[in-house]
């Protein structure tokens, strides 16, 4: 997913929300998000991951829920 905007794409839309966290390229190719803060706003980042216009390719998204760490300030590419 190199290359094409995904995690500019993803930072937008979580700081839209309110949203703190990371999106960083893992070395499979793949794109790890990471996001804090209310479920709904998480949820409905989840739902435009899903969504039809994420730049690239997206084949699937797996969701997993915990407590927020507040390790996060802002929304990062890495």
């Amino acid at each position: 997913m190199q290359g094409v905007g995904f995690r500019w794409w993803t930072r937008s839309r979580a700081l839209e929300l309110g949203l703190v966290g990371q999106a960083r390229n893992l070395r499979d190719g793949r794109v790890a998000v990471t996001a804090e803060g209310d479920r709904d706003a998480c949820e409905q980042l989840l739902a435009l991951l899903r969504g039809p216009d994420t730049p690239g390719r997206v084949t699937s998204v797996a969701e997993q829920w915990g407590e927020p760490g507040g390790a996060f300030e802002g929304f990062t590419e890495a």
